[in-house]
């Protein structure tokens, strides 16, 4: 499925106004928001959460996820 360019960052963008949220916990939510109709593969998610930060809308800090992994956290400034 083909989206209309910057669909992407909106949804993560939406992501992320329910807190802050490492990559893999926003790709799992397009997912499941989407009943798995979008599946967000890495390269496109990572550039998706890099241009907003990159503009100040979204900051990233480095935490440990759930899964006692390192992980950068992304979160609306």
């Amino acid at each position: 499925m083909n989206l209309l360019q910057g669909t992407l960052d909106l949804l993560v963008l939406k992501a992320l106004v329910f807190g802050p949220r490492h990559g893999y916990e926003v790709a799992r939510w397009v997912r499941d928001t989407t009943h798995g109709t979008l599946e967000v593969d890495d390269g496109a998610l990572y550039t998706a959460l890099h241009r907003p930060e990159k503009r100040g809308h979204v900051e990233a800090e480095w935490g440990v996820a759930d899964t006692n992994r390192r992980a950068k956290f992304y979160s609306l400034t």
